[in-house]
C-alpha cells in the first residue's frame, strides 16, 4: 500500500462525497452514544426514526438510567436486539451518572468501560462530537477498506489498527466518513455499483471482477 495510492483514493472520495457526514442524528454526546448503541445490527435510517421520538422524552443520562427496562424495550423494539440494547443503554447511563457526573466521558479509556460501548462506538463519539481523530470501523468501513486493500484482516479492531497505520492521523475522522459514505452509496454489500465507482480503477477486489463478468454476459 503506497502513500500515493492512499492519497489518490481519499482525494477521489472527497471529490465524490463532499457532503459526507455521520448519518445518525444527534445534538450532543449523550444522543450520539445512545444512537450508536441502537445502530448495532440496524440501519441508521431506522435508528433515526426511533430516536426522533426518543430524544424528545429522554434529555439526560439520568432519564435513561431511571427508565424501566420493559418500557424502554418497547420504545426501541424496532431497532432489533432490543432487550440487550435496552439493558446496555440503561446500565451505561447509570455509570455515566455515577462515575462521570452525568457527562459522557471523552477518552477511549473511559468510554470502553461503559456497558455496550466497544471501540467502534467510542471512536464514533471521539471523532464526531469530541473533535479527536478517530477511525470507527462499522460494517461499511470494514467492507470498503478490505475491498480496496486498505486493510486485510477479518476483525474490525485489527482493521482499525491497519487503517490507523495506513491513513495519516490528521485525516482519520474525515477518511472514515468518506469511506463509510462510499460503502453506503456505491460500494454496497451485495451488488456494488462498480460502473459508477470513482475509485474503480484503483480497486482489485475479486468481487468487482465477478460483477464485471456477470455484467458482460
Amino acid at each position: 500500500m503506497t502513500e500515493v495510492r492512499i492519497q489518490k483514493i481519499l482525494s477521489l472520495l472527497e471529490e465524490a462525497y463532499p457532503d459526507a457526514v455521520l448519518v445518525l442524528h444527534y445534538r450532543n454526546p449523550l444522543e450520539l452514544l445512545v444512537a450508536t448503541i441502537l445502530a448495532a445490527q440496524c440501519t441508521d435510517e431506522r435508528v433515526n426514526k426511533v430516536t426522533g421520538t426518543l430524544f424528545k422524552k429522554y434529555k439526560t443520562a439520568k432519564d435513561y438510567a431511571n427508565v424501566k427496562q420493559k418500557v424502554f424495550e418497547e420504545e426501541i423494539r424496532s431497532t432489533g436486539f432490543y432487550k440487550n440494547k435496552a439493558k446496555n443503554i440503561i446500565a451505561c447511563n447509570k455509570e455515566v451518572v455515577e462515575r462521570f457526573g452525568g457527562n459522557v466521558p471523552d477518552t477511549m479509556e473511559d468510554l470502553v468501560t461503559l456497558p455496550g460501548v466497544g471501540r467502534k462506538t467510542a471512536n464514533v463519539l471521539l471523532g464526531n462530537v469530541f473533535g479527536k481523530q478517530a477511525i470507527a470501523v462499522d460494517t461499511h468501513v470494514f467492507r470498503v477498506a478490505r475491498r480496496l486493500e486498505l486493510a486485510k484482516f477479518n476483525d474490525p479492531d485489527k482493521v482499525e489498527q491497519e487503517l490507523c497505520k495506513t491513513i495519516p492521523q490528521e485525516k482519520w475522522t474525515r477518511s472514515c466518513l468518506l469511506i463509510g459514505t462510499h460503502g453506503r452509496r456505491t460500494c454496497i454489500a451485495r451488488k456494488p455499483l462498480c460502473n459508477v465507482c470513482v475509485v474503480e480503477k484503483l480497486c482489485n477486489s475479486p468481487e468487482k471482477i465477478n460483477i464485471t463478468k456477470c455484467t458482460l454476459k
